[in-house]
C-alpha cells in the first residue's frame, strides 16, 4: 500500500494514475456487487482528467436500486475514499451505474431550462439547488450552451449555481 499522504494539490493526475484509480475502484465495486449478489459488468475509461467507472447490466432491473442518483452519489463517495486509501491521492472519480449519469444530465438540462424560462419571464437571475462539483460543472456547460452565464456561490454542501443573462 502506498503510504504517501493524501494530496489535495491542483496538480493534475497522469493518465497512468487515473487508470490506477479506475482499477482500484473496479476492485472495490466488484467486492460490493459480490456482497450484494448483484451482477454487473464494469467498464473503465479516462476522460477530461477523471477516471470513469461504469457498471452495466443487460437486465436494467438488476441495477435499478443502485442507479438511484442518491445511491450513485453515496457509492461514488465510498469508492473515492477506497481509491484514496489505496493510492494516497485525492480522487475525482466518476461512477455511473445503469445509465444514471445520462439520466441526471437530462434532469439537469430540464432544471436549467426551467431556470432560463424564469429569466426570460423577467427574473434577473435564477438560483439552482446545491449540488456536487461534478453536477455544477455539467450545469455550467449546459448554461453556456444555452447562451447564458452561471456562477457558483456558497461553501461545501451549500454550494449552488446562479444563472443570469450575463
Amino acid at each position: 500500500m502506498n503510504t504517501t499522504p493524501a494530496s489535495t494539490s491542483s496538480t493534475p493526475a497522469t493518465v497512468a494514475q487515473l487508470e490506477e484509480e479506475g482499477d482500484v475502484a473496479a476492485d472495490y465495486l466488484e467486492g460490493l456487487l459480490d456482497i450484494a449478489d448483484i451482477d454487473g459488468d464494469l467498464a473503465l475509461d479516462v476522460r477530461s482528467g477523471r477516471a470513469y467507472v461504469t457498471v452495466e447490466n443487460d437486465d436494467a432491473a438488476s441495477l435499478r436500486l443502485l442507479s438511484n442518483p442518491d445511491t450513485v452519489q453515496a457509492l461514488q463517495e465510498l469508492t473515492r475514499i477506497a481509491v484514496q486509501t489505496k493510492t494516497g491521492r485525492f480522487s475525482r472519480l466518476i461512477l455511473d451505474i445503469g445509465g444514471s449519469r445520462d439520466a441526471r444530465q437530462q434532469q439537469l438540462e430540464k432544471l436549467v431550462d426551467r431556470a432560463i424560462e424564469r429569466i426570460e419571464d423577467g427574473a434577473s437571475q435564477a438560483s439552482l439547488p446545491a449540488m456536487s462539483s461534478y453536477e455544477r460543472k455539467l450545469v455550467h456547460d449546459i448554461v453556456s450552451e444555452r447562451g447564458f452565464v452561471s456562477e457558483s456561490y456558497g461553501e461545501g454542501s451549500d454550494r449552488h449555481t446562479v444563472i443570469s443573462r450575463g
